[in-house]
């Protein structure tokens, strides 16, 4: 018969190394208690629900920055998680943080991301507001993927401190400092739900935990180097355009960009409560995100590939709501997604809720392949 205190005692003994400023694993709070007969850690565990969930299989055909290349080497946003997990356990350890509960948040802070990166969410953001179902941000549809969508409705029931890392990921809001604010799970709860209803809640939320700062963080540094070689592959750019005075502090290849980085922010932030970076890495950094926006998120859709975009987005949106409203059975919303949901998620979720659900776990060509059946 298994020994599972012995084995929780080898699980649990990375926890004799954390510093003074990690989350440890007996501070992990799950919104349901479970009969706990499991060896894994709390945060462990997490992750394995995530790797396993099938939002994170559908990572393999998302947009990060780019759509419909030929291109096998450019990153799709599996790649990207898998980058952001990376870096964020390198700097983890390096600082004694709790590893576990990093790579559970870091693997599944995207799992909200709809078809074609941040262009489709933009579209859905309008299409949610035009129906009165509030703003539409990623990372708070990460959260609701954990908390009520996966297990067909039921949630995952993943720890507090994981589900607060990811929503307060925001990966496009880059700072000197990250400091951790401490919140209760009502906190939690309210800064959550208050996402919906104004448009500036997402951009000042603060992670919990110092893992959590590492995360979001990790975010930035995963996507900015990588960015720059995708875009030099797909001929966007050419890596000498970068300017002299970013890529003599950072570098020009991806794995400079990182490694800079990464040695300047754990150098500014051992024994510390907070991370930081010095003056001159962030301010290449700002300056690095900026020429990226120029260069390549401003070309990396045509605007032939946007009208496309919205004419796909609007009209499976459409006829989704159209089939729910007519009880079309033998529709794809109720056949693929709707059939399989719990009734309290059927019964206390909005039409065009579900339809947003719905849409935002799509795959592109998932989408696509929607948006052919209707139109053809």
């Amino acid at each position: 018969m298994m020994n599972y205190e012995k084995i929780r005692e080898n699980m649990s003994i990375k926890n004799n190394y954390l510093g003074p400023n990690a989350c440890l694993d007996s501070e992990a709070y799950r919104f349901e208690n479970v009969i706990d007969n499991d060896f894994r850690t709390p945060f462990y565990r997490d992750s394995d629900r995530i790797v396993y969930s099938l939002s994170y299989t559908r990572y393999m055909d998302k947009t990060q920055v780019f759509s419909f290349n030929e291109n096998d080497n450019i990153s799709k946003r599996m790649t990207h998680v898998q980058m952001v997990s990376k870096i964020a356990r390198t700097i983890g350890r390096a600082l004694r943080l709790n590893e576990d509960l990093i790579e559970a948040a870091a693997l599944g802070h995207d799992l909200g991301h709809v078809p074609f990166g941040h262009a489709g969410e933009r579209i859905l953001n309008e299409i949610s507001l035009e129906y009165g179902e509030g703003y539409f941000n990623h990372n708070i549809q990460s959260v609701r993927t954990l908390m009520i969508l996966e297990n067909n409705g039921l949630g995952s029931n993943i720890t507090l401190q994981v589900l607060d890392a990811i929503m307060c990921h925001n990966g496009e809001l880059e700072l000197q400092e990250y400091r951790p604010r401490k919140k209760t799970k009502e906190e939690f709860l309210a800064e959550y739900e208050s996402t919906y209803n104004d448009a500036n809640v997402v951009k000042t939320l603060v992670p919990m935990t110092l893992e959590g700062c590492v995360v979001r963080v990790s975010d930035i540094i995963a996507y900015i180097g990588r960015d720059i070689e995708d875009a030099v592959r797909m001929g966007v750019i050419s890596e000498n355009e970068i300017p002299s005075e970013i890529s003599s502090v950072l570098g020009t290849t991806n794995r400079e960009i990182i490694n800079t980085i990464n040695v300047d922010l754990i150098t500014n932030s051992i024994d510390k409560d907070y991370i930081c970076m010095s003056d001159e890495v962030f301010n290449a950094i700002k300056k690095l995100k900026a020429f990226n926006y120029e260069h390549i998120y401003s070309k990396s859709n045509t605007k032939e590939m946007l009208d496309l975009y919205e004419d796909m987005f609007r009209k499976v949106f459409k006829h989704c709501l159209n089939d729910i409203k007519t009880d079309n059975r033998d529709g794809h919303i109720f056949t693929i997604f709707l059939n399989d949901m719990d009734e309290d998620y059927l019964n206390n979720t909005t039409d065009e809720r579900k339809v947003i659900d719905y849409i935002a776990g799509m795959t592109d060509d998932f989408i696509v392949s929607e948006y052919n059946s209707i139109v053809d």
